[in-house]
This record gives C-alpha cells, sequence and structure tokens, in this order.
C-alpha cells in the first residue's frame, strides 16, 4: 500500500487499540499522519503514549478542523463516527477516499477470515473459537472489536493462517462498502441494540447481515439454531447450525455432556461439559457455536475439549473477581444490553444483589426490570437510566431494597453492608457505560477498585 508522502486523517484515535493501530500502520509506510479526535488527552492518555514516539505530524485533541479535512488524501474513520459525519463531508468533497482501520484490514489481510458477530455472545464465542483452533492448527490471530487491532501486523499474517475476528454493527456496516463477508461467518443472536446509532432496528439488521450478504459458495456460515432471527438469515455460503438442543440439521447441539457434531449423516460426540469453565446456559450455546464452527474447519474433538479445558472468563464477562466476607463478586460490565444482564442473571445460583444502569441506548428495559424484580436480592442502580429502571421494578412490587446510587463506589458499598455470606454482587449494568464512564472497560475497572477499596481482605480469583 503506496500511502508515501500522503496526507491520512485518522479520525477517532479511541481507547480500543483501532485508531492507534491505523496510526502505526500509516506511519510505518511513510504517510503523514494527523490524529484527530473530539476527545482530551486525560481521556485518551493509554492511546497516545502507545504512539508517542512515531512521527506523527500533527495531534488534534478536543475537536476536529476542517482544513485537516479539506487537504487530506485518505481519511481512517473510527467505527463511531457516522457516515454522514460533516467532516467526512468536507473530506470526500475534495477528493480524499474514506475507509476504516477493519476495511483497510480486509482489503490487505492475505489469511481466511472467520468473522463472529451477534448482539450477545460475540466476545467469548470469537475467544474459544481462537483458542480451538490455536489448540489444533496453530498459527490463528484473534481481533476485531474484541479489543485487538491486527492492522499495524498484518505484515506477518501469512496465506496459511487463520484470522479471528469479532465484529460490531458498525464495523459490519462499513464493510458492506467492500461487498465483502468473512469466508467464515457466526452468527450468535440477534435482539434490539444501538438504536442510538442506527436509525431502526431494520438498519441494525442490515447491518448484521453484513457478514453474509457477499459470502461466496464455498464459505461457511455458523449461525444459531435457537434464535429465531438468525437461523432464517439468507446466505450463499454452506449453512451449519448450532444449539442447545438437536435441531435435525448439519452441526453441533447439546446431549446431556456432550456435544454432538452432525455432518452430512455421520455423528461425533465429545464430552465437554466436565471440562467447561464458564457459567450459565448462554456459555453452552457460546461454546456449541464455536466448537460448530472449529469442527467445520478441521479441528479434532481432543484439540476443541482441550481449548475448553484451559478456557476462562474474558474480562468484564461474567468475570468472578474474588470473595470477601463470604460474599462473591463478579464483573459483567460488558452487559450492555438487557439480554446480556437477563443472561447473567439465570447464570449464577447465589442470591443477587445487582449494580445496573447507565446510558440510555433507547432498549426497551421492560423485560429485564421483570426479572430482577424477582430474581435479585437488591438492586444499587447508577447512570442516566437509573430512574428508569426503578420505575420499572418498583412497579412489579416485589423488590423492596432499591437505591439510587451517585457512584459506583456507593453501589458497591451499599450491596456489600446489606448483603450476607453466601451472596453475590453483581455488576450487569443492562446498559451502556458512557456518561459515568469512558466505556466498559474502565466501568469494570472502577468496580474491581470498588471491591478492592471495601475494608475487609479479598480472597482473589484463582
Amino acid at each position: 500500500m503506496d500511502v508515501q508522502g500522503k496526507r491520512v486523517i485518522v479520525m477517532g484515535l479511541g481507547n480500543f487499540s483501532g485508531g492507534v493501530s491505523a496510526a502505526q500502520f500509516m506511519a510505518a509506510r511513510g504517510a503523514r499522519v494527523i490524529v484527530t479526535d473530539l476527545a482530551g488527552t486525560d481521556k485518551l492518555s493509554e492511546s497516545l503514549a502507545a504512539i508517542v514516539d512515531l512521527p506523527i505530524e500533527a495531534f488534534r485533541l478536543g475537536g476536529h478542523r476542517e482544513s485537516d479535512f479539506s487537504e487530506a488524501d485518505l481519511v481512517i474513520a473510527s467505527p463511531a463516527v457516522r457516515e454522514d459525519n460533516p467532516f467526512l463531508q468536507i473530506a470526500r468533497a475534495h477528493g480524499a477516499t474514506i475507509t476504516t482501520e477493519m476495511n483497510l484490514f480486509f482489503q490487505l489481510c492475505p489469511a481466511e477470515i472467520i468473522g463472529v458477530t451477534g448482539s450477545n455472545g460475540k466476545s467469548t464465542t470469537a475467544a474459544m473459537i481462537h483458542s480451538m483452533l490455536q489448540t489444533a492448527f496453530g498459527s490463528c490471530w484473534l481481533g476485531g472489536n474484541i479489543g485487538h487491532s491486527l492492522l499495524h501486523c498484518v505484515d506477518e499474517i501469512r496465506p496459511g493462517d487463520t484470522v479471528v475476528l469479532e465484529l460490531s454493527s458498525f464495523q459490519l456496516e462499513d464493510l458492506g462498502d467492500l461487498k465483502r463477508s468473512p469466508n467464515t461467518a457466526v452468527v450468535t443472536t440477534f435482539t434490539p441494540n444501538h438504536l442510538d446509532r442506527h436509525s431502526s432496528l431494520e438498519s441494525y439488521r442490515k447491518a448484521k447481515q453484513t457478514v453474509l450478504q457477499y459470502q461466496q459458495p464455498n464459505d461457511l456460515a455458523i449461525l444459531n439454531a435457537d434464535d429465531p432471527e438468525v437461523k432464517t438469515w439468507p446466505t450463499c455460503g454452506q449453512v451449519h447450525f448450532y444449539g442447545l438442543g438437536d435441531h435435525g440439521k448439519d452441526g453441533t447441539f447439546w446431549d446431556g455432556d456432550h456435544i454432538v457434531i452432525r455432518r452430512e449423516g455421520n455423528h461425533s460426540r465429545v464430552k465437554v461439559m466436565d471440562v467447561m469453565r464458564l457459567p450459565g446456559i448462554h456459555n453452552q450455546s457460546n461454546a456449541a457455536g464455536a466448537i460448530c464452527c472449529a469442527s467445520a474447519l478441521g479441528a479434532d474433538c481432543e484439540s476443541i475439549r482441550r481449548a475448553l479445558c484451559d478456557f476462562k472468563a474474558l474480562p468484564h464477562r461474567l468475570e468472578f473477581i474474588g470473595e470477601r466476607n463470604g460474599r462473591s463478586f463478579y464483573d459483567d460490565s460488558i452487559a450492555t444490553t438487557p439480554e446480556s444482564t437477563l443472561a447473567a442473571l439465570e447464570a449464577l445460583s447465589h442470591p443477587i444483589w445487582l449494580i445496573a444502569g447507565g446510558y440510555d441506548k433507547g432498549l426497551d428495559l421492560n423485560s429485564v426490570a421483570e426479572r430482577i424484580a424477582h430474581r435479585v436480592e437488591g438492586l444499587a442502580l447508577i447512570g442516566q437510566t437509573a430512574g428508569t429502571i426503578q420505575q420499572l421494578v418498583k412497579k412489579r412490587q416485589t423488590l423492596k431494597r432499591v437505591r439510587d446510587c451517585t457512584s459506583m463506589e456507593e453501589a458497591v458499598a451499599w450491596c456489600f453492608d446489606n448483603s450476607k455470606p453466601g451472596d453475590a454482587i453483581l455488576l450487569s449494568p443492562a446498559c451502556a457505560s458512557f456518561g459515568m464512564f469512558q466505556n466498559f472497560v474502565e466501568r469494570g475497572r472502577v468496580f474491581r477498585q470498588a471491591v478492592h477499596g471495601l475494608a475487609l481482605p479479598l480472597n482473589q480469583a484463582g
């Protein structure tokens, strides 16, 4: 890619490595890189530290400049930037090429790509697939929305390697510009999400379906047979289904403690429940999807079993962080939808003290409020949606202990003081983090700090 001397704008440095990787990639190829972000230095400190030694021509933090975009040859926009952004319109009007970090990676990657998407479960499923393929074959890469951009190391990837990418609706929406879908596509679930960004549920659905839309007859589509929408999504690829029960088609399903792998009339069984370390039916579904994908790509049953045995919960995804005075603490900060919190509530057997609430994405919170009212012992609410959730829960008239908190520290302390040994204190917000926190990672980190700030010593997770 010849960008020597070209003016390249990295629009949106962010905190999840995509902007950093784009800056590294372009600077290494001699581009004149300008990094611009609406956020200031204080919110971008980690990302700025990663590129401090690069020959960046200029940093524009706290706002964008029209002149940069009118003079740009190439703009690499963050997936968070809407297509109708006025600065992108300026760049287009002056002849600049607009792309994204993920689109560049798809264009340059020489290896086969496995794309994993869904409203819930995509991070864990992607990481499980990576672990299984790495165990079976080696030379497997993991990146994308899971927080690891691979663009800056694309030259290290070989044609015989395999790349697993978690793909968000924002990334897939942009990928539609290339008319490209992954060689293997995995779709976990579909429920309303990001309606603050997408103009409608249909727009969100269309973005997600890009993962299948441009597949070829030799490509693979791994679809969740338990999801009434996902199982009907069209593709030209070869479809394999997965589910908790026998769906009657090629793919995988649970049978007691075993996963059954069915392909062209043949069956094989692998016992995995005894090595599964993640709680909850939703993680059984994630495992079935990962096994369906890995086995379709040739991974043997022993490698699959060994990978599951070694697999631990990803950070901030129903992650057990320790025990204090008989209370167990779980960080499920990634739960930015009602469905994610519902899954967490079903996964734990303890009496639960829940910390929920956050930024309002325009999602219907009635279902999670109904379950909260009947499942949890106490509810600490934070963020913009605190009042809404409190009203919805109190309509059910079953949950008596509810507190509106002004900080994570107050929420953790209240749950700890009112709970008893044997209870679980769970951060599973059902909402996005914006407003109080930069992202779900910072929210989980603050939760962990609040737990460590309690007076009694913490028995750490193993």
